[in-house]
């Protein structure tokens, strides 16, 4: 049973320009080259194939509203009528302006009247810390809602915008305000990883989203990552949550990366589909 908690479909409306990231692609040119000859790549009904074959219970799709910042937009609506047609296999997280009036009348909307399960705040693009008041209001609409909210955290490659902003300290200020707030932070904090360790343990409703990175790297020695694996399979093994993070990386290479780490099979399960189902408030498989 497998939920893919970040990948994002070959479609135009999820494509949309974005020179604010071009950085990116020089730092995952390499895993990128392997996904476009993945069969993922090979267009929509490639990567709906490879879910198919996956029997994937769920792949969360993630909006986002950079119109004040960059000027970019992944649409609410255009994840909404993504998953309209084709079926309830894909979870949509909302992406909102925290900059615009409103921004929360907005988030209400999409989870309201569009169907989708959760926010996204890539706070980096958004250019503001996850501890800023600004976001607070959607923090408490998140709780009304009760519906979870993905935080970015760790390094940044823009360049438009400080690293330090992913820093895993502000999150723990996010959750000390809210505690009853689900939250998952990811990337899962590098070079900070202790650091986010140490938060998620903290606070109960703290996931930590294992995505953007080579499962491979949490057994690495000196990767930075390490600390993952020893406490992601003991006192965190319920927090951990999975994600492809294609196009950044083939979906079927971080699966097998994943594997080759020897997790037991109750923590795999944990990492690949029940810590995600818990977290978005789905019934049993």
């Amino acid at each position: 049973m497998l939920i893919d908690f970040s990948s994002r479909p070959p479609h135009p409306d999820f494509s949309p320009a974005a020179p604010h990231l071009q950085n990116y692609r020089r730092v995952y040119q390499a895993s990128e080259s392997r996904s476009a000859q993945s069969d993922a790549a090979q267009g929509l009904e490639g990567w709906l194939r490879t879910y198919e074959t996956l029997d994937a219970r769920h792949v969360v799709l993630k909006a986002r509203d950079l119109t004040t910042t960059f000027g970019f937009r992944i649409p609410n609506k255009a994840v909404s009528d993504f998953i309209r047609t084709h079926g309830p296999r894909y979870i949509g997280f909302a992406g909102v302006d925290p900059w615009q009036a409103d921004a929360v009348e907005q988030f209400d909307h999409a989870v309201r009247n569009l169907g989708l399960r959760g926010l996204n705040l890539q706070c980096f693009e958004l250019k503001m810390r996850p501890d800023d008041e600004r976001l607070f209001p959607l923090y408490e609409k998140a709780i009304e809602l009760d519906v979870p909210v993905n935080i970015h955290c760790g390094i940044n490659f823009s360049t438009h915008t400080p690293m330090s902003v992913g820093r895993p300290e502000y999150i723990d200020n996010v959750m000390v305000r809210y505690p009853d707030l689900r939250a998952v932070a990811s990337p899962p904090g590098w070079p900070w990883v202790q650091e986010l360790i140490g938060v998620a343990w903290r606070h109960p409703n703290l996931y930590i989203g294992v995505l953007a990175v080579r499962p491979k790297l949490l057994a690495k020695a000196h990767s930075g990552y390490e600390p993952l694996l020893q406490y992601g399979r003991t006192i965190l093994k319920r927090k951990m949550i999975f994600g492809s993070a294609f196009p950044m990386m083939p979906v079927e290479t971080a699966l097998d990366e994943l594997d080759a780490l020897g997790l037991d099979d109750e923590t795999r399960r944990l990492w690949l589909h029940d810590n995600a189902a818990r977290l978005l408030g789905l019934p049993p498989a």
